[in-house]
């Protein structure tokens, strides 16, 4: 049942601008599925949902893009335009409202090197436990995710 459950809400967000969590529980209790918010919470987290602008200004659901390489990168690069570091935290600007779902991208690569990350609409933080480390952080990421394409990169700072 999970399963077809799953795949009904992947139809539902590209047939719907479904905005919020108690929108898609309408429209699953519409289809038969007497499910909570819990486990619609719990659904969009497992499909790794995130909200975009759509054309009408307003966020909705939607699965991110693959990317180069399928995965956490590739949606960080999707949603990474700057890198920058500060002491020992790096910054991160994203596009709009992708900067919540590239957080968790990160966090669930398990870098120990990170003490903990905070994310808003457009920016995360990324605090990191020495000033060394983030700024080998933020070469890795203005390489990767950036394409080197950094305006404020690292090397430009020495």
């Amino acid at each position: 049942m999970k399963v077809n459950r799953l795949e009904v809400i992947s139809e539902l967000i590209l047939q719907y601008d479904v905005d919020k969590q108690e929108t898609l529980l309408k429209l699953l209790l519409e289809r038969g599925f007497n499910v909570t918010q819990a486990t619609v919470s719990r659904d969009i987290k497992r499909l790794k949902l995130v909200k975009v602008l759509g054309e009408n200004g307003i966020y909705k659901y939607t699965k991110p893009s693959a990317g180069s390489d399928n995965g956490e990168n590739g949606f960080l690069s999707d949603a990474v335009d700057n890198v920058d570091y500060a002491m020992n935290t790096v910054v991160l600007k994203c596009r709009a409202g992708t900067a919540q779902a590239a957080c968790a991208a990160l966090d669930s690569m398990k870098n120990s090197d990170i003490v903990g990350t905070i994310a808003g609409d457009d920016t995360i933080f990324v605090l990191m436990r020495t000033e060394n480390e983030a700024e080998l952080l933020c070469k890795k990421f203005t390489k990767e995710l950036c394409n080197g394409n950094n305006e404020n990169s690292v090397s430009e700072k020495q």
